[in-house]
Order: structure tokens, then sequence, then C-alpha cells
């Protein structure tokens, strides 16, 4: 059993996140209750806030990854930096296209720039955004591989602040949940957060493996066109 994951990690994983997807929607609409103040329209937030702690993760991961670049000069770290950072763009606008309707539907607004917490959520999407206009500005080479760790490793500085700022808000247009005293919601909530939370997290997984084995297979491809010119 343990070779045949070894062999079919990719596979596996696709399994258990799409069972575990499958999982939170059901526990979400069948399962967690309707917001008392909210109603139905509540439940975006099953899939809001574990989108934005995954887009937070995988930029994480990127800068990680930047800095084995830059401190062992690991080989494939730059790569698999490159892929988790993508990865976290995705999952960065899937929080701020979420965000825009969960706003509209509960507050009228789909965006208000008074808001500390989303515009600084946006100037994070947005420096990583540039990563790629960076990257691909310089050919391919050490350098290149420099500058983007680097790039990398400065834009992790503002996870902590865009995180820390919804924990300060005290204004109405972006409640906290998760404070000091824990979680602000019912153990039914709770537990389906965490389910949501894992499906994503392994689906993240899953869109990172499949998108390196495919960067890693056109990078042969391309070495072996060059030695066959």
């Amino acid at each position: 059993m343990s070779t045949w994951l070894r062999n079919n990690q990719v596979p596996a994983l696709a399994g258990l996140a799409c069972a575990l997807i499958v999982g939170a929607i059901a526990l979400i609409f069948f399962y967690a209750p309707e917001d008392a103040d909210q109603g139905l329209s509540q439940k975006i937030f099953y899939f809001h806030v574990p989108i934005a702690l995954t887009a937070y993760a995988c930029f994480g991961w990127g800068a990680w990854k930047a800095l084995l670049v830059l401190w062992k000069r690991k080989p494939g770290a730059d790569l698999e930096s490159y892929v988790a950072i993508h990865q976290g763009v995705i999952f960065g606008a899937l929080t701020l296209i979420t965000g825009s309707i969960w706003a509209k539907i509960s507050w009228g607004v789909w965006w208000t720039w008074s808001e500390k917490q989303l515009v600084l959520f946006l100037v994070l999407f947005l420096f990583y955004s540039a990563y790629f206009m960076l990257r691909f500005s310089v050919e391919a080479g050490p350098q290149r591989e420099n500058l983007s760790a680097v790039y990398a490793l400065f834009g992790v500085v503002l996870i902590p602040v865009s995180f820390l700022a919804i924990r300060l808000s005290q204004r109405f247009i972006h409640p906290t949940v998760f404070t000091t005293d824990g979680p602000q919601m019912s153990g039914s909530m709770f537990f389906t957060f965490c389910v949501t939370w894992a499906g994503l997290l392994v689906l993240a997984v899953t869109m990172y493996r499949v998108e390196l084995v495919g960067k890693r297979l056109d990078a042969r491809l391309r070495e072996l066109r060059e030695l066959l010119a």
C-alpha cells in the first residue's frame, strides 16, 4: 500500500481533496447552522476564510523555498518557490472574489477603501502578482533565481501585517471570528470550517504537485531540444 501511494501521490491527493471538498459542501449546507444575523449568506464564510488562509500558506511556502535558494542553493527550490507563489496568487484572487460577494450580500458594498485590512490584502495580492513581471523580465539563470527569491522573501513580511489587520479591526465590515479566547463559533461550525480548510489545503498541494511536474517536464523537453539542435 505504501509503495502504491509513493508511486501515485498526485492521484491519491486529488482523490482526498475531492472527498474532503464534497464532504465540506455537504457539511456547510446540511450540518452547519445558519447564522442568526446573516442567514444563508454567512455560509460563504466557510469558503472565504479557508481560501485566504490557504493563500497565506502558499505564499509562506514560496518564501521558505526562496530562502533555500539563497541559503542552501538547493536545486529545484527556485521552481518550487515560483509554483507556490503562483498557487498563492490563484487563491488570493479567489479570496478577493469571495470576500466581495460576501460584502455585497451582507453589507451592500463590493469594496470599501477605508478598510485597512481589505486594502492590505489587496496590496499583498498585487505584490505577489508583480513577482511574475520581475521574474520573466530577467533571463533564466542564477540572477533570476536570486532576484525572485529576494522578492518572495520581502513579500512574506506582508502576511502577518495583513493577518493582524483583521485581528485588530473594530469595524463591522470584516468581523473577527478567531480571537484570543478561541473561535467565536459553535462546535458544528468550527468542525465544518476545519474540514473545508483541510480540503482546500489538500487541493492546493495537489495543484502545486501537478504544476510542478508539468514545469519540470517542460524544462526537460527544452533541454532535450537544445541537445538535439
